[in-house]
């Protein structure tokens, strides 16, 4: 089975959907058979400057939210968080984040089995537990690093622009399948789980696509 995750780092709900699918994945075990999880690009900002902008006065304008509104939705993501094992800090700003889905694409294209999931795992921690920039080449290549990633590669990545445009190719890819919000999970490039489900949710999915495809295949 393949699991393809489309998501930002950028995106609060993605952090939780993603700690929710691995949740499910760890509750089915193998009945699934061999599952590969891919890491797709969508960006929620991609005009977003390298500077970045103000998160709550970004969501206020975006959305359309007051102060008490934006303090409620807060809470919520948190308290979603909390149920899936995602820890959410405090995060103050909004930053761009195409390096960083270059930098997960790399991952995916050149790094052992593995380091891509963990990459995205710690970007999300990063910015969504840490506030910490992710489209910051340090910070990225610090990550890089701690998930077990050639740190030098990682730079020539990072100031060469390597997979730019794989990853625009990408995203144009998802956009005109008809994704057009995160997280998005496709399975098997025909079933798609939308949203940041709970993992009861994603389990029962799962298994559903898994029983469904097991009896075409039988029949």
């Amino acid at each position: 089975m393949r699991i393809d995750f489309v998501s930002d780092v950028a995106c609060p709900w993605c952090a939780i959907g993603l700690n929710a699918l691995e949740r499910a994945l760890e509750r089915i075990g193998n009945a699934l058979g061999e599952v590969e999880v891919h890491m797709q690009p969508f960006e929620l900002n991609p005009t977003m400057t390298a500077e970045g902008t103000d998160a709550a006065q970004y969501m206020a304008t975006k959305y359309g939210l007051n102060a008490e509104q934006l303090a409620q939705n807060r809470a919520r993501i948190v308290e979603r968080g909390a149920t899936e094992g995602f820890a959410f800090g405090t995060r103050s700003h909004i930053w761009n984040t195409f390096d960083a889905h270059r930098l997960l694409f790399w991952a995916g294209a050149e790094g052992p089995p593995g380091s891509q999931r963990a990459l995205k795992h710690a970007l999300l921690t990063a910015y969504h537990g840490q506030g910490r920039n992710p489209g910051a080449q340090d910070v990225l290549m610090e990550l890089a690093e701690q998930v077990g990633l050639p740190v030098e590669r990682a730079r020539e990545v990072l100031e060469g622009g390597e997979f730019a445009d794989a990853v625009r190719e990408a995203e144009r890819f998802w956009q005109e399948l008809g994704i057009n919000g995160v997280p998005a999970v496709v399975v098997d490039r025909k079933h798609l789980i939308s949203g940041g489900q709970p993992s009861e949710v994603f389990e029962q999915a799962l298994r559903q696509i898994a029983a469904d495809q097991s009896a075409t295949a039988g029949g």
